[in-house]
């Protein structure tokens, strides 16, 4: 590969992974999967990191799966398939990007992840499963799919961060949130102006690096049993895997992919959202 989807840095015990394809909006590739999967899991074996920073270069943290491939290797499946679509075959191709992303909820070490601008769909996905969420002013959440073509790959995590009052209301509709009122629901930790966001991340991030290693991981599998107890993570993100093959591959999910190939997916995806008026189609100042 010419160029990186993540990049790996060290700053004293903090381990830094920055997703670095800006001009994309960090759109969730393969490449991504395995560069993020990877580096989690070399970061994990690292004695001398206590902590791991996520963040994202450019305006936006991760505007969700890239549609342009995404779409397209449906489109094509369906047009070569001899048989109908399988569950079991589906979750072999989903399976590892869900599982991948549940690798920071799953560490031994205090994930942060630091956002701006957008974080929805497949980068919520994403995010949610972080030990702590640091916010832009900027930052924008959601799960448009929920209208057509997806469903969140852990539901726990929404349930777990706004709870289930919440997380039926902005899983039914799709709706976008701010940062504010993120912070509101719980969904964050704090939001602070955009130009503070790298410092304020990596400040908290070099704050908790001083304590031992040892202490931050026995609190880690401590906090994240509790986690794993009342929200059962493995089974949440089976079976919202399982739906979100489900709603790709229903007849509206089908129609959405027909109308991507005939209209490119970005007018797909602006008629999607029309008649919510908000993420793309929200009404410029």
């Amino acid at each position: 590969m010419d160029s990186h989807a993540v990049r790996v840095s060290d700053e004293g015990a903090v381990r830094r992974l920055t997703f670095c394809r800006p001009d994309a909006y960090n759109t969730i590739t393969p490449q991504l999967r395995d560069e993020l999967g990877a580096a989690l899991d070399q970061a994990q074996r690292d004695r001398s990191v206590r902590v791991i920073l996520l963040d994202a270069e450019g305006p936006a943290f991760c505007a969700g799966y890239g549609l342009d491939w995404s779409t397209a290797q449906q489109a094509a499946d369906g047009a070569r398939a001899e048989r109908t679509w399988d569950t079991a075959a589906d979750l072999h191709v989903i399976g590892p990007f869900a599982a991948t992303w549940a690798k920071l909820h799953e560490s031994t070490k205090p994930t942060i992840a630091a956002v701006q601008g957008w974080c929805i769909a497949g980068g919520t996905n994403i995010v949610f499963n972080a030990h702590l969420i640091v916010a832009a002013e900027s930052a924008r959440f959601g799960y448009p799919p929920s209208r057509v073509w997806g469903v969140p790959e852990a539901p726990w995590t929404w349930v777990a961060r706004m709870g289930i009052q919440r997380a039926r209301r902005y899983m039914l509709t799709g709706d976008e949130f701010t940062a504010a009122e993120a912070l509101e629901m719980g969904v964050v930790l704090e939001v602070v102006p955009d130009d503070d966001l790298a410092e304020r991340a990596s400040s908290l991030a070099q704050r908790i690096a001083q304590v031992p290693g040892n202490q931050l991981e026995m609190i880690t599998l401590a906090l994240n049993a509790v986690a794993n107890h009342q929200f059962d993570p493995p089974a949440s993100r089976l079976l919202g895997t399982i739906f979100d093959g489900v709603a790709r591959h229903s007849q509206e999910g089908d129609d959405f992919v027909a109308r991507s190939m005939e209209v490119g997916f970005r007018e797909a995806v602006r008629e999607r959202d029309r008649p919510f008026g908000d993420y793309g189609e929200r009404p410029q100042p």
